[in-house]
């Protein structure tokens, strides 16, 4: 066989594999044509390599290299099908498939129960006028305890029922270097507690510290609630919990009575829960019961009735004269109410939660329901 006709049969083969492979519209015929042409059993690239055989000893070589040439043409052809078809069949399809109809909606997140009772409370509070106010969570022994009027000696210091922050040495007992309000505040600071350190920062055990924050800055009248994180060393159990949530109201302001702290409970726990209300099918009882708080006097703790029973949900009280002249007020001129809720337990009411534990187990099972 002459090279002349051995290289136009190998063109002849080559536009006819490039033809048939361009022209396949899928998977099954790009194989079907891989298969006839370059099959290494019965392919036909295969019977024109026989042919060489025939081939004058001298034009070998060139027949060599256009049998190469032309192996490498129709092997890309084949590369460039199995291409084209692999991009195509992950686009638009013809399946019968619908694009106008709605998506799987996203399943987005949502707030804590916790988070949710909180901006409850401040939408209620404010519209009986009172303004939502922040401070620290560190505090001194000032703002936590001696503008309380809760003294050196008193059973609240202790560091069983604080948690008290190591403090490097030289730093003042005040914490932000208050000046002592005159000498014998001074001279009763400086001698040494038997029950706390001296000088001491803690994270805070009640929200009241915001109240005097507040009050040192405000003149009357004051009328401000404030909310956030409060920490005590309780043993958690279904209603104690060593980081809790409180909300601190204050009203300052000339004639302030102790019927106006009522008021204002029952509005707000009304308001909250809803008196009577149909989803609950009972109802909403509050009851105040004399106790004591050094910040203020007279002191009532509210109760609220939950499961068959009284669940307590904080203390209150006119604020004490000597909380008021701590901070510059003349308790002649002025008075004031003072009262603590509990977050937690607000919520734990409003879900008929029955253990405080579950709100900070971080289980979305839970959660989810809220």
């Amino acid at each position: 066989m002459s090279l002349e006709q051995f290289v136009a049969d190998l063109d002849a083969f080559a536009d006819e594999a490039v033809r048939a492979l361009s022209g396949a519209t899928d998977q099954a015929a790009v194989e079907s044509a891989r298969v006839a042409y370059l099959g290494a059993k019965a392919g036909r690239l295969k019977d024109l390599q026989k042919g060489m055989g025939a081939v004058d000893k001298g034009d070998k070589p060139a027949a060599g290299k256009k049998l190469n040439e032309v192996k490498a043409a129709v092997e890309a052809a084949l590369d460039a099908a199995q291409t084209r078809l692999a991009s195509s069949s992950t686009g638009p399809r013809d399946d019968g498939f619908d694009v106008t109809l709605p998506g799987v909606p996203l399943r987005l997140g949502r707030l804590h129960p916790i988070t949710q009772t909180i901006e409850r409370m401040k939408e209620i509070m404010g519209r009986l006028g009172f303004s939502a106010v922040e401070g620290p969570e560190i505090e001194d022994d000032w703002h936590n305890f001696e503008a309380l009027n809760i003294p050196l000696s008193h059973p609240a210091r202790d560091p069983l029922d604080n948690f008290y922050l190591q403090q490097q040495e030289g730093r003042e007992a005040r914490g932000e270097g208050r000046e002592a309000r005159d000498e014998g505040r001074a001279s009763a600071s400086s001698s040494p507690s038997p029950l706390a350190p001296n000088p001491s920062l803690l994270l805070r055990s009640q929200t009241s510290t915001v109240q005097i924050r507040v009050m040192e800055n405000t003149p009357p009248p004051v009328r401000i609630i404030s909310l956030g994180r409060v920490y005590r060393p309780d043993t958690a159990d279904a209603t104690h919990y060593p980081m809790f949530h409180q909300i601190e109201g204050l009203l300052i302001d000339r004639g302030v009575t102790m019927a106006d702290l009522k008021s204002t409970l029952r509005m707000f726990c009304q308001s909250f829960f809803g008196a009577g209300s149909r989803e609950t099918g009972e109802d909403l009882h509050i009851r105040f019961r004399p106790s004591f708080f050094p910040f203020t006097e007279p002191s009532v703790e509210v109760d609220m009735n939950w499961q068959d029973g009284w669940m307590e949900m904080g203390g209150a009280g006119m604020v004490d004269p000597n909380v008021l002249k701590a901070v510059g007020y003349d308790p002649e001129e002025v008075t004031g109410f003072a009262f603590g809720l509990g977050v937690e337990r607000i919520c734990m009411r409003q879900h008929n939660i029955r253990d405080i534990r579950d709100l900070y187990t971080n289980d979305v099972r839970f959660l989810g329901q809220f």
